[in-house]
Order: C-alpha cells, then sequence, then structure tokens
C-alpha cells in the first residue's frame, strides 16, 4: 500500500488510539499523521513512530485537500458535520458512527464480505455496528450458496463498546459493589457491575432499541438482501472487552450442522472454536487485542428443522471497529480508489 497523509477524527479515543496502534502492527506506510479531537483533548501529545503529534481541536477548517484518507471515530453529529467538508475536499472518508451506515449513496463496508462496493463511493464509507460485523461474517459463507431467510440474535455486549469512560465505569462500580456499595458511574442505563442490562441506545416506537434495528437493517445492506427478517436483543454485560453474541439462522433450504460449519471454516477473518467432547468454545476473553471472528457451539436448532444456532465472539474495538477501518482503507488502496 501506498504512504497517504491520514487524519484521525477522534484521535484519542478508545477507538482512535486502537487504530494507531494497529498502523504500527501492520506497518502500515504513513506520510503524515493528524489527531484531531475535542477541545477538551486538544493540545494534548501522542507517540507514533518516535514522533510526538499534537492533537488538534476539530473545527470546519481543519480540513483540507491535503488529507487524503481521513477517519472519522466520533458522534453521529460530528461525522454528519465534518464528513462532509472532508469529503467536498477529495479526501477518502471512512465514517465509524451510524450517520451514513443506511445511506443508499454510501457504502456500509466489510472488506471481506463486500469490497466491491467500494467502487461505488463517492467519498465517505461507513463502516458497520460492531455488533453487526461478527454476525454477517460467520453467516456470509452460507448466505452466498444458501440465501438467509431469517436471524434472531442475542447479545452480550462488552463495555468497552461504549467508549474509555465505560470502561473505567465498570471498573470503578465493581470496586464499590465487592466493598457492599453501589455507586451507579452513569456510563449505561443501569449499573452495570455484576449486572445485565437489556437496554443499549434508545428505544424506538416499536420497543426495539436503536442498536438492535441497527443490526437488521446494516445485516440487510451488507449482504444486499433487503428481505431478510432479524430480531435482535442487545445486552450489555460487565466484561471490558469482547462482544458475545448467539445466532440462530433459518435458509431459503434446510442446512445441516456439519455443512454450515464446513462453510464457516472457509471464510476469512473466521475461525472455528468448536469441539464440545472436549470443551472447547470461545469467551471474549479470547478475543482482546485479535482481529478474528471467533465461532462455536454451532449446531442444528431443535426448534427448527434445518436451521442452525451458534455462538460467535469478536473484540469490538478491533475488528468491530478499528481493524475493520484499516482493512477498508487497504481494500479502497487496492483498487486505486483513494484519490492521490
Amino acid at each position: 500500500m501506498d504512504a497517504y497523509n491520514i487524519t484521525v477524527v477522534g484521535g484519542a479515543g478508545i477507538v482512535g488510539r486502537e487504530f494507531l496502534k494497529l498502523l504500527e502492527e501492520h506497518k502500515t506506510p504513513v506520510k503524515r499523521l493528524r489527531l484531531l479531537a475535542t477541545a477538551r483533548s486538544a493540545g494534548k501529545t501522542v507517540d507514533f513512530r518516535g514522533e510526538s503529534v499534537t492533537i488538534e481541536e476539530t473545527t470546519d477548517a481543519s480540513f483540507t485537500r491535503d488529507d487524503e484518507v481521513v477517519f472519522l471515530s466520533a458522534s453521529g453529529a460530528a461525522s454528519k458535520q465534518f464528513a462532509p467538508i472532508a469529503a467536498a475536499n477529495g479526501s477518502f472518508v471512512v465514517d465509524d458512527s451510524s450517520a451514513y451506515r443506511m445511506d443508499p449513496a454510501v457504502p456500509l463496508v466489510i472488506p471481506e464480505i463486500n469490497a466491491d462496493d467500494l467502487a461505488w463511493h463517492t467519498g465517505i464509507v461507513s463502516q458497520p455496528n460492531c455488533t453487526t460485523t461478527p454476525m454477517v461474517m460467520a453467516l456470509a459463507p452460507i448466505h452466498r450458496v444458501n440465501p438467509l431467510k431469517r436471524i434472531v440474535v442475542s447479545t452480550y455486549q462488552a463495555v468497552a463498546g461504549a467508549g474509555s469512560a465505560a470502561v473505567q465505569g465498570l471498573r470503578t462500580e465493581s470496586a464499590a459493589a465487592l466493598d457492599g456499595r453501589h455507586e451507579p458511574s452513569g456510563t449505561q442505563k443501569r449499573e452495570i457491575a455484576f449486572n445485565a442490562v437489556p437496554q443499549i441506545d434508545l428505544f424506538a416506537e416499536d420497543g426495539y432499541t436503536k442498536e438492535e434495528i441497527k443490526m437488521a437493517n446494516e445485516t440487510r445492506k451488507i449482504l444486499h438482501a433487503p428481505d431478510i427478517a432479524i430480531s435482535a436483543t442487545c445486552v450489555r454485560v460487565p466484561t471490558f472487552f469482547g462482544h458475545a453474541m448467539n445466532v440462530w439462522a433459518e435458509f431459503e433450504r434446510p442446512v445441516s450442522a456439519a455443512e454450515a460449519r464446513d462453510l464457516v471454516a472457509t471464510a476469512k477473518g473466521v475461525r472455528l472454536v468448536d469441539d464440545p467432547a472436549s470443551e472447547q468454545y470461545p469467551t471474549p476473553m479470547d478475543v482482546v487485542g485479535t482481529d478474528e471472528v471467533l465461532v462455536g457451539r454451532l449446531r442444528g436448532d431443535s426448534s427448527l428443522a434445518g436451521g442452525i444456532t451458534f455462538w460467535t465472539v469478536t473484540d469490538s474495538i478491533r475488528k468491530g471497529a478499528a481493524t475493520n477501518v484499516l482493512q477498508v482503507i487497504e481494500a479502497a488502496a487496492a483498487r486505486g480508489v483513494i484519490r492521490r
């Protein structure tokens, strides 16, 4: 990959910091790195490849034609404000918020699945919610040969998905709870230490949360399959890193567990950890700091002949966010769709 001028909005956040770490791990060539954030973080410095990079405050004037690649890891409101400015300058913009995911003019990309959609970007590319990505990666190899008909999914999401403050919130709440005190940190809808909270984001009129609606709509868009029936329940649990979920899937034709296992095993970025006889299955601890989607407990659905159910985990900050962004940039560079 050629070296580009890369600008990260949200460079002080948990995903932005992980993205910088990945640039180091992948030895990604970088011509010039800029870090933008809120006024609160402006002036702080970050070490990158032996140099100190000063974080700047993000304003409309922050973006120029010199910014060849812009990664937005901020709020949806910030993305709505700044992404069009950067794109108008000719920058290749990758947005990690929900602001553009369902915009029909913006590709929503998991490179292992639909990298070809990068061909029709008009400046902005969106990436999926951190829960959508592992589910779709596990299901896509089966869907390609036997289209999905219906998905039911329950998630068990780590606090890291809500940012650095939520990670610290779990630490302080847990310490207080172990000392017999209830001291909610305010980083979740309810006290999260030793608890499970069945609400992530706000509720819509139909009783589903925005997080659950995102999973359904994004899955249909990525797979180019608008008719898949999908029902999700998203739950925040007191783990620091690593989102987990259980998926029930029905396809147009019956599929056996053996056939599904063979297909999932071929998927790039997905690894089966599935040996019930020796009690082998993945847990959130197994994916922290890694880029793989781990799948286990894959079996036939006992409530539906020809359906399957499985358990999957991934690091929401890595493949669920920062790693996918870097892979989008690499795939775009390989296809020549980043302006020089």
